[in-house]
């Protein structure tokens, strides 16, 4: 078999973990001053790319991300997650290199688990420093986004019925897109030739690349100003202050122990819906371990990988993307929310997590040419996995699911008879968690947004009748769920709807006696004579001119017992207009008075006591996990999974 097509053994590259004196020579203010640097530069790449760029899914949407890495090829900054250097790094010897070079991939096999569908796009551009007769690389830039269309099957280069990779679009292995600050016109031909939305791809390719190049001369004055070996320092403390941060307040919370824990995605696009299962078993070592001490995640009893393209490849390099990707849940064991927010998740994290892949062949060791264009339906619901098996670990001191992610759209021809392609990344609730309730409508992305809706009533031929959040998604809970979005968009125009999205059947589990959140649903002319519901997986579903399409994202799972949720804040909740009344009383217990037209909304304590002492008794201990009513229909009438006890 050629290299493209075989599982790989694992890539060796030029780092390994860091000594415990790692950075300890390094001036303590000078490190905060390159850490300070290092975010500038980052947010500005990422600026200069929003106002520079083209299509909505990256100008508006804001759905790509920048990130440095040193020339060891370790992520400096904990701002945002980022793709890898290391599919560039093999291909390209760093000293054949030259200034004004722009590497580009999105070959998702030949990435080293960094890019997980083919629209995603990335650049990396190598930062040089030195004296002018010795200059060489010693850091990178890099950026990746969703862009509108690289080819394939479907407009979007999303097929929810791929069966292989090649249906997918436009693969491209690393390549040298700029020598030398000259750009390779016929790749770019070639690239924009295979898009629907050429010139999109062309502006934000220019966008993403320009912006690199700017943050490697940024970067590449502070190596000049400080000196190579001094800053290098520097990125050691950076990296060795965050392994001992995790060390002492996230590995510290949870005990010596193992535990196992699993969820599903729900459908493929190809065969019909069942239970696709990411499993993850954890173990917390000793510090006396010989492999140290660390978390172990095994990821035995996983699925089989799909014939849809649910899969990802996150086996590669040791699993060091999926490491950086699934480290910020860890996050939520922070004493405090605040503490939490300041702890970054670059390559300081790498050496306390060890993972164990099953072999080829399953949800995440997929094999050539499995498709792979829905991977986020398993590599987010690994972030819920994680969350799960340690909420066992910590007695359910983690928070209630979420589900951030989806992909909706609409495309055919506007009125004036020009193609056109509208995509957007709805958000949803996230989980209640042991002090707060979820969110409402958050995104996995930071700084993601739902495209504004004077932008695409400009643009595109429907009208947004309503934005709202979807009442009654949030998961009942003593902490409730975030809520989701709630979406109308009338047609002016025939046209065709897409969406790429899961949890439509299985909801978004509640934890510690808090209640599954409602699914995802689009209805299409809602009470009227044409009322149907669109499949979470569909590539081309007719919409008539005049036909309203109704879009509920997800809601958050709820933490804890709802009958222990203050009656007060149901009373809010229903005000605010978060929780219907019914609802109140049917998940809550709460016996409501007065009206919301005279704003004389309360409760009645007695009647609320009374109500919820009998919906106890009713209704018996509440479960550890609820998965909501969706998981029987897939699981053969079980109620819960074997895992979840204990």
């Amino acid at each position: 078999m050629s290299t493209s097509t075989s599982r790989q053994a694992p890539t060796q590259f030029p780092f390994g973990h860091l000594t415990a004196d790692a950075g300890a020579s390094a001036d303590p203010v000078l490190v905060e001053i390159v850490q300070g640097s290092l975010a500038s530069v980052e947010m500005e790449v990422e600026t200069a790319i929003a106002r520079t760029s083209r299509s909505p899914m990256i100008r508006d949407a804001h759905d790509f991300r920048a990130g440095i890495h040193d020339r060891l090829l370790r992520k400096l900054t904990g701002r945002s997650y980022s793709a890898l250097v290391h599919p560039v790094a093999r291909d390209f010897p760093l000293e054949e290199m030259r200034e004004g070079d722009v590497f580009f991939h999105n070959d998702v096999y030949r990435s080293e688990g960094g890019i997980g569908h083919l629209p995603d796009l990335c650049v990396t551009v190598p930062v040089f420093s030195g004296p002018a007769d010795r200059r060489r690389v010693v850091a990178f830039v890099q950026a990746f986004g969703h862009h509108d269309d690289i080819g394939g099957a479907v407009p979007g280069s999303m097929p929810s019925h791929a069966t292989s990779v090649f249906e997918e679009g436009l693969m491209v292995p690393p390549i040298r897109l700029w020598d030398a600050g000259v750009p390779n016109r016929a790749a770019l031909s070639i690239m924009t030739r295979n898009s629907r939305m050429p010139e999109s791809l062309a502006a934000d390719l220019d966008a993403e690349c320009s912006a690199c190049l700017m943050g490697a001369r940024r970067l590449g004055e502070l190596f000049d100003r400080y000196g190579v070996e001094t800053v290098e320092s520097c990125f050691d403390a950076i990296i060795s202050r965050t392994t001992e941060t995790y060390r002492r307040e996230i590995l510290a919370k949870i005990p010596v122990g193992s535990w196992v824990w699993e969820d599903y995605a729900e459908h493929d696009g190809v065969d019909e819906p069942r239970l696709h299962a990411q499993r993850i078993t954890l173990t917390r070592t000793a510090p006396d371990d010989p492999g140290g001490e660390r978390l172990v995640l095994d990821f035995d009893g996983t699925s089989p990988q799909a014939k849809g393209p649910i899969n990802h490849c996150g086996d590669y390099s040791d699993g060091v993307f999926l490491k950086k990707w699934l480290a910020p849940i860890l996050r939520n064991l922070a004493d405090t929310p605040e503490r939490m927010a300041e702890l970054d998740v670059n390559e300081g994290i790498v050496p306390l997590i060890e993972m164990r892949f099953p072999p080829p062949g399953t949800l995440l060791t997929p094999v050539f040419p499995a498709p792979t264009n829905a991977r986020t339906f398993v590599i987010l619901r690994l972030l819920g996995v994680l969350a799960g098996v340690v909420a066992k670990a910590v007695d359910g001191r983690m928070p209630a699911d979420q589900e951030t992610i989806r992909y909706t759209g609409v495309y055919g021809e506007d009125l004036d008879g020009r193609p056109y392609l509208m995509r957007e990344v709805l958000g949803g609730g996230s989980g209640g968690r042991y002090y707060a309730d979820g969110e409402d409508t958050i995104h996995v992305v930071p700084d993601s947004r739902n495209l504004p809706t004077e932008f695409t009533e400009a643009r595109f031929p429907f009208r947004v009748e309503s934005l709202s959040l979807a009442v009654d998604s949030g998961g009942p809970g003593q902490f409730r769920g975030g809520l989701g979005y709630e979406k109308q968009v009338r047609m002016l125009k025939d046209a065709h709807f897409m969406s790429i999205a899961d949890r439509s059947i299985l909801a978004c589990w509640g934890v510690r006696g808090g209640r599954a959140g409602t699914p995802f649903q689009v209805t299409i002319d809602p009470g009227g004579p044409a009322e149907r519901e669109v499949d979470a997986l569909a590539d081309a579903e007719p919409v008539r001119a005049g036909e309203l399409i109704r879009i509920r994202t997800t809601g958050g799972g709820g933490w804890g017992d709802p009958l222990e949720r203050d009656p007060a804040l149901v009373v809010r909740d229903v005000v605010w207009r978060k929780v219907s009344a019914s609802a109140a009383e049917r998940d809550y217990g709460v016996v409501l008075t007065g009206s919301l037209d005279d704003d004389s909304l309360a409760f009645d304590a007695d009647a609320t006591d009374e109500l919820r002492s009998r919906l106890a008794a009713t209704r018996g201990e509440p479960a550890f996990f609820d998965r909501g009513p969706g998981y029987a229909r897939l699981a053969g009438g079980a109620t819960s999974a074997t895992v979840d006890a204990g």
